[in-house]
């Protein structure tokens, strides 16, 4: 990379596409999960070697350069303002003397995207481009007119491709300007498309770099805003995003995607599902909003299947945003959504999960409907619980009696799974045979060796000898443990919230194991971090049901010896599979929840730390 370089960020647009929303919010300023979208730009560009960056303004002045004023970018920008706007031409002309000195990159900033910003800089630097943009094969807005070398020849769907080594590509409105470009424009107004073409008339390079198959979205519709916020919070692995400061979640039912942002108020006995609430949204009392945003004095209504579905075909809406391979699709029929569960290959869960539906279903397990099934295919559909998991739910700012009680049911929920479905086991072969044994324990503490540790952690281990004795100790007492029938990955992931009423999910995986294995795996969850005093309640509120429908049958004393083994085996396993998710599977966004499964992980080993000194050793130097 060459010399550091100026950027000018163009911002002055009076976002008329954009109405109403931006008759309250300049667009710059227009919050992406709790983020303005020029704060997304300037993180962007300022990951460069920049020196300034500059910004041309004009609507909403004053409120864009009150919250520069205000950011960590303060004392980086420059602001250039504009009465009349003077066109993106006249921006560059008017930022001239802050621009000539050097190659400037020009940013739009309205523009959402993962390009190589560096990567273009130093395409510009090695070619002899006066101008490089940054361009993309987006059928919608194709109109730049290229030869094969990628060098401009004409711009708009008008003019006819001269030959087959022509193409029309789209600009992203990021590009890289040679300082000479600058004496090419007027005074005044101008467009900056029109230059281009009389630089090309004179003889200049405007070159192109392919950028196709980046992330990009230009955010000028109220339909295009919505996208880009769905699509980042599928980037991020959520479903949800809630501004801590918003209150009266006790009162409203939420479903589906949802971005909920600062200065927005929930009222009561509202229903949201697909919805997007700007500064100063409030739904009316009593409301039903499905597939819109909110806004101070509007309500704008989206095109759900395409803004909030992940995918859409003739199955349906691809829904979910979890590790497993297999696939799940919201459809229609008679009215009502049901869910399509579509396995790859020669799935062995597929049976299982038939089976364990109708016996957890049976035993008052409330897991979804089993609607019909075909073997063939390895396709079942299932009743429809919803969007909302409790991972989701609890993002909403809720009190504390409020979310004892959910607790409270869930855990009336494991705790029948672990007497009442367990006593009638022998009805269900596929569980009945299917034990959390030594050789399942032992695959689980290697693969947090393999995944987390060396693979994420890049750990090296220089006594593999005495930690793998250390996991065979952990495997024989955790399978000496008395055994129930657990789900295996009971966090809150897989918990449904509907109707403030908890369903499980992803049961295919249950087994034989140690009860306490369910119990840690929700009480200590690297998803939510619980508090300790509400922890304690919940472990002696579980102790009693269970203690009420096993009696004699239930050592209270010989559970509580189990959790710590159980808490050590369930937060590898959890570690693993992040590792495993993230390097493997290309879903990095688990990696977010690696900080609080080790912070776990560091205080069971703290608590264990004469039983298993060397697995304590290397946990506690991650």
């Amino acid at each position: 990379m060459n010399e550091p370089v100026n950027c000018l960020i163009l911002a002055a647009g009076l976002g008329e596409r954009l109405r109403p929303i931006t008759n309250h919010i300049p667009k710059p300023l227009l919050p992406i999960l709790g983020k303005p979208i020029l704060q997304y730009v300037l993180e962007r560009v300022s990951a460069l070697p920049v020196n300034r960056i500059g910004i041309n303004l004009h609507y909403r002045k004053e409120a864009i350069q009150d919250w520069i004023k205000k950011s960590q970018f303060s004392e980086k920008v420059v602001f250039f303002p504009e009465d009349p706007v003077l066109g993106t031409g006249g921006a560059l002309k008017n930022a001239e003397g802050f621009l000539g000195k050097g190659t400037f990159l020009v940013h739009n900033s309205d523009v959402i995207s993962d390009i190589d910003l560096e990567k273009l800089l130093e395409y510009h630097h090695g070619s002899k481009n006066l101008v490089t943009l940054a361009v993309h094969d987006y059928p919608r807005f194709n109109n730049v007119a290229v030869d094969r070398n990628g060098f401009v020849k004409r711009i708009g769907k008008k003019y006819n491709l001269k030959n087959e080594s022509e193409r029309f590509v789209a600009f992203t409105g990021i590009a890289v300007y040679s300082p000479e470009f600058l004496k090419f424009l007027p005074s005044g107004i101008s467009g900056v498309v029109d230059t281009w073409l009389n630089v090309t008339a004179a003889g200049y390079r405007i070159g192109t770099i392919d950028v196709s198959g980046c992330y990009w979205s230009d955010i000028g519709t109220p339909s295009a805003y919505a996208s880009t916020v769905i699509d980042m919070l599928k980037a991020d692995g959520e479903t949800v995003y809630i501004d801590s400061s918003v209150e009266g979640c006790k009162d409203v039912e939420l479903d589906g995607y949802l971005a909920i942002e600062k200065g927005s108020t929930f009222n009561k006995a509202s229903y949201l599902k697909n919805c997007i609430m700007l500064p100063g949204g409030k739904p009316a009392k009593g409301s039903h909003n499905e597939n819109c945003m909110l806004g101070k004095d509007y309500k704008i209504d989206l095109d759900g299947s395409v803004i909030f579905g992940l995918s859409s075909n003739d199955e349906g809406l691809l829904i979910g945003t979890g590790g497993s391979d297999r696939k799940y699709f919201r459809i229609k029929k008679n009215g009502k959504t049901e869910v399509l569960m579509r396995c790859v290959g020669s799935d062995p869960d597929f049976s299982r999960h038939i089976e364990y539906t109708r016996f957890f279903r049976r035993y008052s397990i409330p897991v979804p409907e089993l609607i019909g099934f075909n073997a063939d295919n390895i396709t079942a559909v299932f009743e429809d619980l919803g969007d909302m998991t409790l991972y989701s739910w609890l993002k909403c700012r809720r009190d504390k009696e409020q979310i004892q009680m959910i607790y409270e049911r869930i855990m009336d929920i494991l705790a029948m799974l672990h007497t009442t479905a367990t006593e009638h086991v022998d009805e269900c072969k596929y569980l009945k045979e299917r034990i959390f044994d030594y050789d399942y324990l032992r695959w689980e503490t290697d693969y947090f060796s393999a995944k987390f540790l060396k693979g994420i952690m890049n750990q090296d281990i220089k006594n593999t000898s005495a930690l793998h004795e250390e996991f065979h100790r952990l495997a024989l007492r955790v399978d000496s443990f008395c055994k129930t029938i657990t789900h295996r990955d009971f966090q809150s992931q897989n918990i449904m919230i509907a109707k403030s009423e908890p369903g499980i999910i992803d049961y295919q995986g249950a087994r034989m194991a140690p009860p306490a294995y369910d119990a840690a795996s929700i009480l200590w969850d690297p998803y939510h971090r619980m508090e300790d005093e509400l922890r304690e309640h919940l472990i002696m509120y579980y102790i009693g049901q269970v203690k009420h429908k096993a009696g004699d049958r239930f050592d209270e004393n010989s559970f509580i010896e189990t959790l710590l083994p159980c808490r050590l085996q369930r937060h590898m396993q959890a570690l693993g599979a992040y590792g495993f998710l993230s390097a493997e599977k290309g879903k990095r966004y688990f990696l977010k929840h690696v900080r609080e499964g080790l912070r776990l992980l560091k205080e069971d080993v703290s608590l264990a730390r004469n039983e298993y000194p060397e697995l304590y050793k290397i946990v506690t130097e991650l």
